[in-house]
């Protein structure tokens, strides 16, 4: 929104990762994107989409370091930004929306932004595969299936879940059926094994699998958020400033952004510190608390070399409520009413609590 004026790991991955076909009524349902192949050189006709171009930042983010050299043209691209009429607004208050779910249909969100610096980097390295986690209705986790099928990549997901659910077929449901049609390799763990290990020391292990079955995978952390993919958001500020040009009169005040895992709340707030913008960007954190985010928000800054207190450049409030993805019928309704005020429907797994 805008508003204007680690303990020790068993040896085996049978412990905590549960493997799932990905295959539906017997048959492979993957995408094909014939006329681009990410490892066969450029296509015959790019018409701007699904291209790995030289990458040039702003020259307000020149310093930083290191800077991405390429990127791949994932998004729809720029989002627009329109006067959003929110029920009961103080009449003070002049809000506007960007519309970055509109950025793609099954890439839809702020992942893709992200993943447009990620699966560069990826297909840089070699990469075959893309491992990454999430939670079992991740946006992210759908939105870089789909990417990785995009590039004629296998991706293998990660997905926390409950206890009791975690050796059970997943299902269909949701972001589910979007990558299992995409024909991505679904892993479950509980969620009690993934605060014992972490995300990182899962997605290594399952990495180091994959190498002994001699495949070249490309591990992308949670929400894609580390210092290359905050690049996503620092671009995203630059999209804002070329909007505005229309609008020279114009200037926003405030961002304010639900945060999920910090690197588009890094990418906005540090963007934004640095451009001629200097909108104050606001976070509202839908797990964890704000120090965690605080800390993980610097520790991007600073393998960017940026120089700057992450709580210098960004205000971070909780928001949590009960819990990411939980939500109470307050909430709902809240979501409910926006839609039919405003035509804008809102994620409630991100929904931020009163």
């Amino acid at each position: 929104m805008l508003k204007m004026m680690t303990g020790s790991l068993p040896t085996s991955t049978s412990l905590f990762l549960r493997p799932f076909t990905t295959s539906l009524s017997g048959k492979n349902l993957g995408v094909s994107i014939s006329s681009v192949m990410a490892n066969s050189g450029e296509p015959k006709e790019s018409f701007g989409f699904l291209i790995n171009k030289p990458y040039n930042p702003p020259s307000w983010a020149l310093h930083l370091h290191p800077i991405p050299s390429q990127i791949f043209s994932l998004a729809h691209l720029p989002t627009p930004i329109h006067r959003w009429n929110l029920p009961n607004l103080p009449k003070s208050i002049d809000l506007w929306i960007k519309r970055d779910d509109l950025s793609g249909m099954q890439l839809s969100g702020n992942k893709v932004r992200k993943l447009e610096f990620l699966m560069a980097e990826a297909i840089s390295h070699g990469a075959d595969c893309i491992i990454t986690i999430g939670g079992i209705q991740s946006n992210h986790c759908r939105a870089t299936a789909v990417a990785a099928k995009y590039l004629n990549l296998d991706c293998y997901l990660i997905l926390r879940t409950s206890k009791i659910l975690v050796d059970k077929d997943p299902g269909l449901t949701g972001n589910l059926l979007v990558e299992r049609l995409v024909g991505a390799h679904v892993e479950l763990v509980s969620k009690e094994e993934y605060s014992k290990f972490g995300s990182q020391a899962l997605t290594n292990l399952l990495k180091e699998r994959l190498i002994s079955q001699g495949r070249k995978p490309y591990v992308i952390p949670v929400g894609g958020s580390n210092s290359l993919g905050t690049w996503g958001y620092i671009e995203g500020i630059r999209e804002i400033e070329e909007q505005l040009h229309i609008a020279p009169s114009m200037a926003f005040e405030d961002i304010v952004v639900a945060c999920g895992s910090g690197g588009t709340l890094a990418g906005l707030s540090l963007g934004s510190w640095l451009s001629k913008m200097k909108a104050k960007v606001h976070g509202f954190s839908v797990c964890d608390d704000p120090d965690y985010f605080y800390n993980y928000v610097q520790d991007l800054l600073d393998g960017m070399h940026a120089g700057v207190s992450s709580r210098d450049i960004v205000d971070i409030q909780d928001s949590k409520g009960l819990g990411y993805a939980m939500n109470t019928t307050e909430e709902l309704e809240f979501v409910k009413e926006v839609a039919a005020a405003t035509g804008v429907v809102l994620d409630p797994v991100y929904r931020c609590a009163p």
